[in-house]
């Protein structure tokens, strides 16, 4: 639709300039009547889907060199072409700034350099020494003939070969329809995840405007979140059955909200088993759901700089020490990566409070 009426547009403006008789005395089309193209968030893969993914991708292939070629792809974020394109020597070392990936020119007819860590620079030496060598080939863009790394038996990997492997290992993973272009939007959202700014964002997806990348940021909003849970948790106390004095159930928690029992909420587990999101304090432990996110009050005593324990509290915290790790441990299994960071923030912040303790104390 958006393209007919441009269509339409550019053909009353051409007739208007012929002079032809039947052509509009004045505009009839504007700006604001062209449709807005409707904002789709970008499609990325959930953690756990991307693990597994990966594992089925590693452990798995049937077309080694393409099962590669994607791994390289959810690194880096790249397009399916300009990921078919990088010629052999792609990689650039700079001093001081370790190695970068030179990205060909692609859908927005630009260049870009990727820094690349350990484990990719490892998979390009895998794809290296699998490759087949041969003749230079056509390159599509700079018209010219160039080696191109991902080559097998005289011919370029194609699009159709990587989607065929990207399908088998979705469907070894238990996932559902997954597209290449999936993994460059699960690579930028892990970045913004992680508190890439927007101007680095731009610089690894190869985007043009801010308002492209802007998308990505759209995902996780902790304003948005901060917000809701605020709203929710007001509307909650206003909702709330008032107790009297006399028939107040003895496991109401504050706003007057009725506390589920324990055993409800764990299904008779260990707590620390359990699939939610876990804080362990001095005094108890704290659940809850991960759509909730994790509780910004959490263990905020500890990290306070005011907060400070005499040798009566080493045990105490020793203990909650000891079931941080396996939080920590536990999140890294499900592949919560910010909870088990917030785990082992806590922990070294114990070691911390211990060590002054017991220096002050000694």
């Amino acid at each position: 639709r958006n393209r007919r009426v441009v269509a339409v547009t550019t053909f009353l403006t051409d007739i208007t300039e012929w002079g032809w008789d039947v052509a509009p005395a004045r505009k009839v089309i504007f700006r604001d009547d062209i449709p807005k193209l409707p904002q789709v968030l970008p499609r990325y893969l959930p953690i756990d889907a991307d693990r597994r993914l990966q594992e089925a991708l590693t452990d798995h292939p049937t077309n080694e060199l393409a099962a590669l070629a994607l791994r390289v792809q959810r690194a880096c974020g790249l397009r399916i072409g300009e990921l078919l394109d990088l010629e052999l020597d792609c990689v650039h070392e700079i001093d001081g700034n370790g190695a970068w990936l030179k990205i060909p020119l692609g859908k927005m007819a630009t260049e870009r350099m990727v820094p690349l860590d350990v484990e990719t620079l490892d998979l390009i030496d895998r794809i290296t020494q699998i490759r087949s060598h041969g003749r230079p080939l056509p390159h599509p863009r700079y018209r010219r003939s160039a080696q191109f790394l991902f080559t097998y038996l005289g011919r370029r990997l194609t699009q159709q070969g990587v989607r065929a492997e990207l399908d088998h290992a979705a469907d070894i993973a238990g996932l559902e329809h997954v597209t290449s272009h999936q993994l460059r939007h699960t690579y930028a959202t892990a970045l913004v995840n992680a508190g890439v700014s927007l101007q680095a964002l731009m610089a690894l997806l190869g985007h043009v405007s801010a308002e492209m990348s802007l998308r990505y940021g759209r995902l996780f909003d902790s304003t948005v979140r901060e917000e809701y849970e605020r709203a929710l948790d007001l509307a909650k106390q206003q909702t709330a059955p008032q107790a009297t004095p006399n028939t107040a159930p003895s496991n109401t928690g504050p706003g007057g909200r009725t506390q589920l029992p324990l055993t409800d909420i764990t299904g008779g587990q260990d707590w620390k088993d359990t699939p939610l999101l876990k804080s362990r304090m001095a005094g108890g432990f704290c659940l809850r759901a991960p759509a909730q996110g994790a509780c910004p009050y959490a263990n905020i005593c500890e990290h306070c700089p005011s907060y400070r324990a005499d040798a009566s509290s080493l045990p105490i915290l020793a203990a909650q020490r000891v079931d941080a790790e396996a939080l920590a441990r536990d999140a890294e299994d499900r592949g919560w990566i910010d909870e088990a960071d917030r785990h082992h923030k806590l922990i070294s912040r114990l070691d911390a409070l211990m060590a002054n303790t017991q220096a002050t104390a000694g």
